[in-house]
């Protein structure tokens, strides 16, 4: 019996996606053991949040261009767009995870009204997102990988593609906020 990822879309995106959550929450939540992990200079540790603001801002980026490349039918560069913005989405999550690991979460040291009324909220919507964001980016990634271009318009691709791209522009976009609350304003 043959098996083939194009026939398993659905239950591939599914065990990738809890795989990754998976591996995502064990960081967040301190199950990874620091001396795990390589050791870095404190210079690059320190300068990871930085390096991952640029990257999220990339990614918007990389989001808008690739839309409108696929709204100009220009397939290729719409391919390169979304690929662009994968490997920055899994460059920031390594880097993000790995400083988390490290450190644990950053404290917020603005007032406590900015705190529970903009940042919490802004912050639980940013995450909310980035996990729903996973298993749709599975799927069309997956139906993109095992599929020649003219079979994708046979698919949900272009309908999930719509919904993560637009999920994952305000995920980028609020971690920016995120950013500039904790290492810019305060």
């Amino acid at each position: 019996m043959e098996l083939r990822a194009r026939d398993h879309v659905l239950g591939l995106t599914a065990v990738l996606s809890v795989v990754s959550l998976a591996a995502v929450f064990a960081a967040v939540g301190g199950v990874v053991p620091a001396s795990l992990l390589p050791v870095v200079p404190d210079a690059v540790v320190e300068a990871i949040p930085h390096v991952n603001a640029v990257l999220s801002t990339t990614a918007l980026v990389t989001i808008v261009l690739g839309v409108r490349f696929i709204r100009r039918d220009d397939v290729r560069r719409h391919r390169a767009m979304m690929l662009a913005t994968l490997a920055l989405f899994v460059a920031f999550l390594v880097l993000y995870l790995y400083r988390i690991s490290l450190e644990g979460a950053t404290e917020f040291l603005g007032p406590e009204a900015v705190y529970q009324f903009v940042y919490l909220p802004t912050l639980a919507v940013h995450v909310a997102l980035a996990i729903a964001c996973i298993p749709l980016l599975y799927y069309v990634l997956l139906l993109a990988l095992s599929r020649p271009v003219a079979e994708l318009y046979e698919t949900p691709h272009r309908r999930v593609g719509r919904v993560a791209a637009a999920l994952w522009f305000v995920s980028f976009a609020l971690g920016d906020v995120v950013y500039v609350l904790l290492y810019v304003v305060y």
